[in-house]
């Protein structure tokens, strides 16, 4: 007994001094506790409460609680079922869906929506490997948002348990911040920092992983980390080296610890910089505004952006999350012939928008053209630099601030605007595409069905102003880009530059928990539904009524156009006119099966599934169209 008391003081020496605690008044309660035989050693060493129910879990859901978390986006699994239960005690919302995919998919529309953090929580194994894509797709949306796994418990770990794989070295290149949690006192700090990094500098996905002994109560892990009664010989340190490991993952584990939020950087932009752009903008003649997904980042409220850029009267093209910035009229945003645009313009400003493949590459900026790139991320800023064009002026920092302090500096030195009669000569060249656009709309397809341009009219001009547009899907979704307007700002939801499909299930569950009494309609190919319907059961359980709209045209249309020119098969590129609304009526929504037989419906039928969504009920409208040759030689690869 006195060896055991002596080691156990040399022991809480040090491990006090590294808690950095009042370590004569401990060690003194220690000495107590053994003495008197009380508490086991090693828990009264490591200031284990052996008498809690209290467990990890609702150590992860009081800083979710601390940070604005309203709610988890979720597929239950037995591994993180303490977070979920905690959490809903304290008032998250927990929504538990058809796919894990749709989980992170749903958070990163909850980031982009309210412009703050979103939160998925899975399962181990599987449940982790199926969302890889969709953080892949917020990686490179830049959308904050934390994914919490589950993990086999750290005893097992490399030793055949359930589900038991090495799931860090999937996320660390899709993530800014990485953790495995073996200690329950890490977990606030840890949560705590992962969410300040997902918001930091340019927004990314953050992963941590939570073994599931640190997650379940005490007794629990005890009772079941396998320790014999009554040991003897090799099984006593067998016994008693489980449970220093358990003694040290619960040591100090609910002593106070700061919850709060820490303060986000957010890159501002240089005061010479803004004078820079500010010069260049004064002398143009010919200016032009490119707005990408990343100027609605914040600090900037997307309605505060609105109105800067409709005071900086430069005419403007809006891309991703910044369709819909200008509502539906606006007499200096375009919608058409960018690429003429590009070439007249004698300055362009890429705010926030990247030189990719949505802008060839830069290939599309003329060279004569000077040339401002704002970007939070420096890799980005200067994607295919000196290859295909060339910066003027590039400026590291957050979008929509530099926008509002260039305007500031302009608003100084008197300016109105760009030449009227700049803007004159693109509203004149896009009206006449909307006269050849209006054309296409009255022209057969090739097999009899709907003309796809003529249905998404009728859609747009019964489009309520708060309608938010989730868009999922190639041809069909890239017509309706052209058709059907966005209303306000934060109303149109893309995948952004992985050209992800399946978000529509997961994007428009995002949306409607965030803006419940707006109408939520996913703009959906007839391939794209395929892999997010079912996800009509969620809306339906869990009341989040969503109106789908399905291009059908039995193809994968957006690889055919090239592939059966090039190549003269359609091979794996036919599909069917499946009745996908008898798919959405099964799961409990209003189905409507639009054709040529019921066109002149097509309005009511909106119309009414608007309605009815607004009053609880959801709708699969599935659109019975033809092939059209409206976006002909539009890129696919």
């Amino acid at each position: 007994m006195l060896i055991l008391i002596l080691g156990t003081i040399f022991l809480a020496a040090i491990i006090y001094a590294v808690f950095d605690i009042d370590s004569m008044n401990k060690l003194q309660s220690v000495i107590q506790a053994v003495v008197a035989g009380g508490r086991h050693p090693l828990s009264a060493l490591f200031l284990v409460d052996e008498d809690t129910k209290r467990h990890g879990g609702e150590l992860v859901a009081e800083v979710l609680k601390a940070h604005g978390v309203q709610e988890i986006f979720t597929l239950v699994g037995g591994h993180i079922s303490p977070i979920l239960v905690a959490s809903e005690k304290l008032g998250i919302n927990i929504i538990d869906t058809r796919h894990e995919v749709t989980t992170v998919f749903a958070a990163d529309a909850v980031a982009r929506l309210r412009q703050s953090i979103g939160v998925a929580a899975v399962t181990a194994g599987p449940g982790l490997t199926n969302t890889i894509t969709a953080v892949k797709n917020a990686q490179m949306a830049e959308s904050p948002l934390l994914l919490i796994g589950g993990a086999a418990p750290t005893l097992l770990r490399d030793r055949g348990a359930l589900q038991d794989i090495d799931q860090m070295s999937l996320f660390r290149p899709l993530c800014k911040f990485t953790a495995r949690i073996t200690r329950l006192k890490d977990i606030i700090p840890t949560v705590r920092k992962a969410i300040w990094a997902a918001q930091c500098g340019t927004p990314g996905p953050v992963f941590i992983e939570f073994p599931i002994d640190v997650l379940y109560p005490y007794q629990t892990v005890v009772a079941e980390a396998g320790m014999v009664k009554n040991p003897q010989g090799f099984q006593k340190l067998i016994n008693a080296y489980l449970f220093f490991h358990i003694s040290r993952q619960f040591s100090a584990a609910y002593l106070p610890v700061d919850t709060t939020p820490i303060p986000v950087d957010v890159p501002k932009p240089k005061p010479q910089d803004i004078s820079n752009v500010a010069n260049i903008i004064l002398s143009a003649k010919k200016p032009l505004l490119l707005v990408g997904s990343q100027a609605t980042l914040p600090p900037v409220k997307a309605t505060d952006l609105q109105h800067i850029v409709e005071k900086l009267g430069i005419p403007v093209y809006l891309g991703g999350m910044s369709r819909g910035l200008l509502g539906k009229k606006s007499s200096i945003q375009m919608r058409q012939n960018r690429k003429d645009a590009l070439k007249d313009a004698d300055v362009v400003i890429l705010a926030g928008t990247v030189c990719d493949f949505r802008l060839g590459y830069g290939k599309v900026l003329s060279r004569k053209s000077k040339i401002i790139a704002i970007n939070r991320d420096y890799t980005q800023l200067t994607k295919n630099k000196g290859i295909f064009w060339n910066p003027t002026a590039l400026v590291q920092a957050d979008v929509g601030t530099t926008l509002s302090e260039i305007l500031a500096n302009l608003e100084g030195r008197g300016w109105k605007g760009a030449p009227s009669d700049w803007i004159e000569s693109l509203v004149v060249r896009e009206k006449e595409k909307e006269v050849a656009n209006a054309k296409k709309m009255n022209e057969p397809t090739a097999d009899g069905n709907l003309n796809p341009l003529s249905v998404l009219q009728k859609l747009d001009k019964v489009l309520p102003d708060d309608a938010i547009l989730v868009a999922d899907g190639g041809d069909f979704v890239g017509s309706a880009a052209y058709i059907v307007q966005p209303r306000g700002p934060l109303q149109w939801l893309d995948p952004g530059a992985f050209g992800t499909l399946g978000v529509g299930g997961g994007f428009a569950l995002g949306a409607k928990v965030v803006h419940p009494d707006k109408p939520v309609i996913i703009l959906y190919g007839d391939g794209s539904s395929g892999y997010s319907i079912m996800e009509f059961d969620t809306f339906v359980r869990h009341k989040y009524p969503v109106i789908a709209v399905i291009g059908n045209d039995a193809c994968w249309s957006q690889i055919a156009r090239d592939q059966v020119p090039w190549f003269n098969s359609s091979v794996a590129c036919d599909l069917a006119h499946t009745d996908y609304d008898k798919i959405g009526t099964a799961i409990g929504t209003s189905g409507v099966r639009l054709d040529t037989g019921n066109e002149a419906d097509a309005t009511r039928h909106f119309v009414e599934s608007i309605e009815g969504s607004r009053n609880g009920k959801s709708a699969v409208i599935n659109v019975i169209m033809g092939k059209t040759d409206f976006r002909k030689g539009s890129i696919s690869v």
